[in-house]
C-alpha cells in the first residue's frame, strides 16, 4: 500500500483493531472507545476484509487472536504510538481552556491517601478537563500502559514495558493503625498477638510486612482481608484489630480521630511509590503538565503533625 492508498484507509479502524487485540471482547471495546457494540462488530468485519484474516476466533466463551492478528499488532502498535505522539506534540496546551480527557491509573493507597489534594489542584488550574481514574497495581500496570487504557500510573512497580519511563515519587513509610483506647504504643509482642486486617487487592493473606517480621523471627495473625483502604476506619474503630498501612493512607484514615497511628515496633524495609508513563507521551505538552502536578502533589512529604 503506497501513500496515496492510505487516503482510502479509515484510521479509526486501526485504533479499534488495537483495542480488540488487547480486550478480546466486543463489549469492553465498545465501553473503552465510547461506541455501540454493533459499531464495533461492524468495524471488526471491515478489519477482517482489510487484512483478509478472521483476526479473532471464538474459543468457548472467549475470543482469541489469530497468529496473523498478533503479527499485525506487533507492526502496527509502534506506528500508532508514533502518530499519536507526533499529533500531541504539534499542539499547544493551555490548562485554563483545555477540555482534554486524562486517563490515570492509581493504586488504592495512592488514590485514597494522595489523590484528593492533587485533584483539587488539577481542577483549580484546568476546570474543564476530565480525569478518568482506573484502579491498578504492579501486576496490572504494564498491560494498562501498553494498551493505552492509561497514559500514566502511580503505584508500587516491578516489571514495565520496554518504552515505559519511571520516576520515584516517595519511599513508602509505614504506620500501624489501631482503633482501641489502650494507652501506650504497641510492643512487638502486642503487634504479633493482636488480630490483623490486611488490604489486599488479590485477596492474599500475606504481604511484604510478613517478610519483615520473619527477619526478626516473628509472625502475625491476619484475620481479615479487604480490597481497599477506605473501609478500614469503620472496621477498626472500637476493636482490637490493627492494620499496617502506608503512612500517607494512615494520615487520611486518622483525620476524624477515631483511629490512631503508631510506628511499627520492628524494622520495615521501605518500598517505592513510582510514577510511570508510556514513552510515546513523554513530550506531549498536556501529559507533561499532568505529570508535573502528580510529581508535585504525590511526592510532597508527610507533615510532622499528621
Amino acid at each position: 500500500m503506497n501513500r496515496n492508498d492510505l487516503r482510502r484507509l479509515d484510521m479509526n479502524l486501526l485504533v479499534i483493531f488495537e483495542a480488540l487485540m488487547f480486550e478480546r471482547n466486543l463489549t469492553r471495546v465498545a465501553e473503552k472507545l465510547f461506541m455501540g457494540q454493533p459499531a464495533v462488530s461492524a468495524a471488526l468485519g471491515r478489519l477482517r476484509d482489510l487484512f483478509d484474516d478472521p483476526l479473532l476466533l471464538r474459543n468457548g466463551r472467549a475470543m482469541e487472536p489469530t497468529a496473523r492478528a498478533l503479527a499485525i499488532l506487533k507492526e502496527l502498535q509502534p506506528a500508532l504510538d508514533t502518530i499519536s505522539g507526533a499529533v500531541s506534540r504539534a499542539k499547544d496546551f493551555d490548562p485554563t481552556s483545555s477540555h482534554d480527557v486524562f486517563r490515570l491509573g492509581l493504586s488504592d493507597d495512592a488514590e485514597f491517601g494522595l489523590f484528593p489534594p492533587l485533584l483539587n489542584k488539577l481542577r483549580e488550574e484546568a476546570p474543564n478537563i476530565v480525569i478518568v481514574v482506573r484502579r491498578t497495581n504492579f501486576l496490572l500496570l504494564p498491560a494498562m500502559l501498553a494498551s493505552g487504557e492509561i497514559s500514566v500510573g502511580v503505584s508500587y512497580t516491578t516489571d514495565l514495558p520496554a518504552n515505559a519511563k519511571r520516576k520515584k515519587m516517595r519511599s513508602i513509610g509505614v504506620k500501624v493503625l489501631r482503633g482501641d483506647s489502650r494507652p501506650g504504643a504497641l510492643t512487638l509482642d502486642d503487634y504479633c498477638e493482636r488480630p490483623h486486617a490486611l488490604v489486599s487487592f488479590s485477596g492474599d493473606l500475606s504481604g511484604n510486612i510478613d517478610l519483615d517480621l520473619a527477619r526478626v523471627g516473628r509472625t502475625r495473625r491476619v484475620v481479615l482481608a479487604v480490597p481497599q483502604f477506605s473501609g478500614l476506619r469503620a472496621l477498626l474503630k472500637g476493636t482490637d484489630l490493627i492494620a499496617t498501612v502506608p503512612d500517607y493512607a494512615a494520615c487520611a484514615l486518622v483525620e476524624d480521630c477515631s483511629l490512631r497511628a503508631d510506628d511499627p515496633p520492628f524494622p520495615i524495609d521501605q518500598s517505592e511509590l513510582s510514577m510511570v508513563w508510556s514513552g510515546v507521551h513523554d513530550n506531549d505538552p498536556a501529559e507533561r503538565w499532568l505529570r508535573s502536578r502528580i510529581s508535585e502533589y504525590m511526592s510532597a512529604p508527610i507533615r510532622a503533625d499528621e
